[in-house]
This record gives C-alpha cells, structure tokens and sequence, in this order.
C-alpha cells in the first residue's frame, strides 16, 4: 500500500503578469477549482489551498475545498507550505506535495508519482519529476529548465543552460545532441517531507539559484540530495499570460465534452 500524502496548493492573488490569476475562469470554474480537482483525483488524503487573500480562500471554501490563510511576506511558495505544516503540527516524516496553483492541466497521475518517489526515501528528503527532452531546441530554450542526474537518480545539477554540453555537437547558436544520453526537462512539482521544509527555511538564498532564478538551487547548495523521478512526458504548461487561459480553456473544454 502507498504511503498516504498531502496537497498543498500555494495560490497568490498578486500575479505581476495575470491578476488574480487562481480565480479566473476556465470551462466556467475558477483555475484554483481545476487544479483542487486534479488532487482529488490523485488520492491526496488531505487538499488544503494556502493563499494571502480573502477572496481565495471564501472561494476555495465554497467550492468545498480547505483552504487557509498564510502570511504575506512568504518569498516562494516553498515557505508559504511550510507554514502551513507548522499551523497544521504535522509530523516531521508527513509527505507533501507542492502543487502550484496555475497547474490545472496537471496529470494527476505525476501527482501521485512524485509522492512515491518521496516515499521510503532514507537519502532524501525532496523529490520531483522530469521528462526527456525529444525537440532539440528545446534543450537550447532557457524557459526549459533542464536537469542532469547521477547513476542513481539523484540531481546532479538545475540549469536553463543546456546541460551536459556536447563540446563536440553544440555551438552558441545551436546544435545536435548525439544521442549517447537522454536530456531531461524538470517539471516543476515537489514532494517533501516537513523535517525537509524545517531545515529549508532556515537556508539563505544562494548565489546559485539567484543566477540561474531557480529556487531548487538553494537545495543542492546545501548539499542536500533530490530525488528525481522521470515521467513519460512534459505536461501541458500552466498559465501565467491571458493567451495560456485561453490555450487551457480550448484543451479543458475538449476534455469534458469527451468525459459528458
């Protein structure tokens, strides 16, 4: 049997791009309701939204879903769930699952898969997910984060850069991969375990992850090990700008027409 794991959905209203982004709507629900969904579906034992506005929250609650109040000055959302951990008193090996609020086209399936990669971790106390990278100028997109990982599943190394360079095949401007390895894009779901998040926010930010704008970073300069599980593919992206909204409105819309 699967060790039993919690949700927590961090959602801001203060979207600098999308204002209140997690109550927009999609297939005539809110984007945060989608993305409640997408938990359910995984089996999460518990689905709490951790937000820093009313107007979230009484949504999330009318929709039937638990949600909570956190603090304002949370710099990620990373912190914004360790709050919620120590408002809830969870035990330290609890396993929690960090699901970004504009993620509504999340399989819940990698929910589930990120939860198990957590599970039974002795090195660990974080794991998350990536697929193989199959468009090569994708390994060349700074929006992908790229990710390299050792013999035994752990990460290696987070960059936008492409990763490992092929000093033979690649140039400034492009490339081709040889094939003689897979490259790998990081989906950006977590697992952690509350002892994790305990040590996480007593870390200062690192020079790493302000150069490279990736908080995982943080992780990796303190030495700590990441436990990474690769999935068969990239999910759809979330949303971050109106035309996002309007590509998972059409995708949304075509999933319930066939569910009906």
């Amino acid at each position: 049997m699967s060790q039993p794991f919690k949700v927590v959905i961090p959602a801001r209203y203060a979207s600098t791009r999308l204002p209140g982004k997690p109550l927009l709507g999609i297939a005539g629900l809110p984007m945060i309701a989608h993305v409640c969904k997408r938990a359910s579906e995984a089996g999460a034992e518990e689905i709490i939204v951790a937000t820093d506005d009313g107007r979230i929250m009484q949504t999330v609650q009318d929709l039937g879903f638990n949600a909570v109040m956190t603090r304002t000055d949370h710099q990620s959302g990373t912190e914004r769930i360790a709050e919620v951990a120590q408002q809830r008193g969870w035990a330290e090996d609890t396993v929690i699952v960090n699901l970004q609020g504009d993620e509504p086209l999340i399989p819940p399936d990698y929910i589930r898969d990120v939860a198990a990669a957590l599970a039974g971790q002795q090195h660990a106390g974080i794991a998350t997910l990536a697929a193989g990278i199959i468009d090569a100028d994708e390994i060349f997109n700074p929006n992908a984060v790229k990710v390299v990982l050792d013999q035994h599943g752990y990460a290696l190394y987070f960059s936008r850069a492409p990763i490992p360079w092929e000093r033979g095949n690649f140039s400034a401007t492009g490339g081709t991969p040889s094939g003689k390895m897979p490259y790998l894009r990081h989906i950006g779901i977590y697992a952690y375990r509350v002892a994790f998040l305990q040590r996480y926010c007593q870390w200062p930010a690192s020079v790493l992850e302000t150069v490279e704008s990736l908080e995982q970073l943080r992780i990796l300069w303190q030495g700590e090990a990441v436990r990474v599980q690769t999935v068969a593919q990239t999910p759809p992206a979330g949303v971050d700008t109106l035309e996002d909204l309007q590509r998972v409105e059409k995708l949304l819309a075509k999933v319930y027409c066939l569910n009906d």
